[in-house]
Parts: structure tokens; C-alpha cells; sequence
């Protein structure tokens, strides 16, 4: 990924769903825009390829037979691009410090997973896309992270691939380990995960 200077941070979280993502983002945004910093959260992918059909049948769906993951990633590819290249990057050099719910080390996992492990186009498309100054993944049992996603009431009967799940968990510490990703135990109270990603963000940013 491209590793150019900028006047900003980009600290990206990854992480099953029921990782504790949304949480840990409110905290450290909070904390950031406490200390005067300007501060834009953002997600990947967009809400434009989440509200997409061929997207939510993967995600909201046991019968994926009417799509082909790999065009699924593809249309993730292109939203990511478009919007790193046209709101993070310009952003970055304006000074923010941009917070990122999921970003290329999902797609690269979920394309794997899902059964894609020798796709080069993944690698090539990642070299024009701003490389993060923090990347933490946020690790879990499998088991509590689906207990968490099942006690959201709009998501109760969501249906959830149990074996997937493993496969991503593992692929996650994996890609974290081979990219200098920041693993931090999620399973623990709220508080004790922030103080870790806290730290961590601050040797990558400075004291605030």
C-alpha cells in the first residue's frame, strides 16, 4: 500500500462482526476530538456497495448461488479505491486523523475464506491505497462475538455462517501478523481494550 507522508493518520480496525469495532471507534474518537484533533470516522465499504443487493446477499443470506463472491469483492474493490482516493487521502492531507471501520485486510480475508486464495488482482489493486499508520484487529472467540451480534435486537435472527467465522478469525491474526497489525484481545471489558488501543494509537500519533 502506499506509504507516502501526509499531515494526517489513518488507524483502521478489522474484526468479525460482534469484535467490538463500533465501540472502540466511539472511544477513540471521542478521545482524539477531546484533545482538539479534527477527527472523521468512515467505514468500509461504503454504505454504496452495503445497500447493494449482490452485497447484502452475503451478508444476509444462507443461499449465495445467485452471485459470484469474486464480482462481490471486485465491486468492494472499486468503492475502496474511489474512496480512499477521493475522501481519506484528501482528508489525511488536510490533518485528520481518519478512523476506519474495516478496510482492505477485510476484503483480503473474506476473499480467502471464501475460497479465492490465489486472486493477485487483491494485491495489485491495494498499491493504490493509502497504507495505515495503525492497523488494529480486534480478536474474540467466535462463540462471543456472535452471542454480542445476536443480542442486537434487529439482528437476532440475522443468519450468521458459524464456519466462516473460524476461518475469518484465523485468517485475521494471520494477516495482522504478516502486516505489523496491532492484535488486541477484545473478549476484555471495553475499558481495558481502549487503554491498549489508546497506547498504541498515541505512539503512532503522539501524546494528545
Amino acid at each position: 500500500m502506499m506509504s507516502q507522508k501526509r499531515n494526517g493518520s489513518l488507524i483502521t480496525l478489522c474484526g468479525l462482526d460482534g469484535s467490538g469495532k463500533t465501540t472502540q471507534i466511539r472511544l477513540l474518537k471521542d478521545y482524539f476530538e477531546s484533545a482538539g484533533k479534527k477527527v472523521f470516522v468512515t467505514k468500509q465499504p461504503t454504505d454504496f456497495v452495503r445497500k447493494n443487493e449482490m452485497f447484502r446477499s452475503y451478508t444476509d443470506k444462507q443461499d449465495h448461488s445467485g452471485y459470484d463472491y469474486r464480482a462481490v469483492s471486485l465491486l468492494c474493490a472499486s468503492d475502496r479505491v474511489q474512496h480512499c482516493n477521493k475522501v481519506i487521502l484528501p482528508l489525511l492531507q488536510e490533518g485528520y486523523i481518519v478512523i476506519s471501520d474495516r478496510y482492505y485486510y477485510s476484503c483480503l480475508a473474506n476473499l480467502i475464506a471464501r475460497g479465492y486464495p490465489d486472486d493477485e488482482w487483491v494485491y495489485e489493486i491495494a498499491r493504490h491505497i493509502p497504507k495505515p499508520d495503525a492497523a488494529f484487529f480486534l480478536d474474540v472467540e467466535v462463540e462471543e462475538a456472535v452471542r454480542r451480534v445476536r443480542s442486537r435486537p434487529e439482528e437476532r435472527e440475522r443468519y450468521i455462517d458459524m464456519e466462516l467465522q473460524y476461518e475469518l478469525r484465523k485468517l485475521y491474526l494471520l494477516i495482522a501478523h504478516e502486516n505489523n497489525g496491532i492484535i488486541v484481545n477484545s473478549g476484555i471489558s471495553e475499558e481495558q481494550c481502549f487503554k491498549l488501543i489508546k497506547r498504541y494509537s498515541e505512539e503512532v500519533i503522539g501524546n494528545v
